[in-house]
């Protein structure tokens, strides 16, 4: 398919022009005019980009790409060596981030719903953009020590903090990746846990004081799937080869 075929239809699904971003949503390197295999992956990290190039992809799909706001505009160093590499192989840079975090059926947040075999789940009105904080009631209640093991066996990871209540939990709101400051607005609804994946200190004192158990997963583990999801989306739609190449990262 040409480039700017593939860029319409995410910009159409992805709704990427109502939402306001802390960057570029859509093309952010323009490669090759016409695409045949892609790559997705959370990150453009250079590990990413080298394998991309290694499988001759037309285009590299990620959660997190570039030209975020208030970092330096200089390309030195490596953002350069990122960037050149990129040119040099004529690689397409596709970026999606809130749009990708939100989204109903492809989002990271409905992804890990999906994961997690939490039906039903509904945005958080008081959160913007809509679906930035997802929740939903659990099939059967649990405590916290049951939820945390539940989300270690879905992601296959450790998580990095566990608070724990003593009450059952009935209904649990979500924020993948860096979403820990939505805590106080899931527990003004009324949410008995909180996931996100990062913690920031202060998180540690809302969930205490206002008795909401607490799970802080992994930033890439839980973004690992929207973009996953996006790229299997592409291949079946559009008879693409797709490769998700998770390149693992710790935090």
């Amino acid at each position: 398919m040409q480039r700017s075929e593939l860029q319409n239809y995410l910009s159409d699904l992805l709704q990427i022009d109502r939402i306001r971003d802390f960057c570029p949503n859509g093309l952010q390197i323009e490669g090759r005019e016409q695409v045949k295999t892609i790559v997705t992956g959370v990150t453009a990290s250079q590990a990413l980009v080298d394998q991309a190039i290694a499988l001759k992809a037309d285009a590299i799909l990620v959660h997190h790409g570039y030209f975020w706001k208030n970092e330096p505009a200089v390309i030195t160093g490596m953002k350069k060596r990122r960037i050149q590499a990129l040119l040099k192989a004529d690689i397409n840079l596709f970026g999606y981030h809130l749009p990708l975090d939100v989204h109903p059926e492809f989002g990271n947040n409905a992804q890990l719903a999906k994961l997690f075999g939490w039906p039903q789940p509904q945005a958080l009105l008081s959160a913007e953009p809509e679906g930035v904080v997802m929740g939903c009631r659990l099939p059967a209640p649990m405590n916290s020590v049951e939820l945390g093991e539940h989300l270690e066996s879905c992601l296959q990871r450790t998580l990095t903090v566990r608070i724990d209540n003593d009450t059952p939990i009935h209904n649990v709101a979500w924020c993948t990746g860096g979403g820990q400051g939505y805590i106080d607005q899931a527990a003004a609804a009324g949410f008995d846990a909180f996931i996100s994946g990062e913690i920031s200190e202060q998180t540690t004192h809302s969930a205490q004081e206002q008795g909401v158990a607490y799970f802080a997963a992994g930033h890439h583990a839980t973004e690992r799937y929207g973009i996953k999801a996006l790229g299997e989306h592409l291949a079946n739609r559009f008879d693409l080869q797709h490769h998700f190449i998770d390149i693992d990262n710790p935090a």
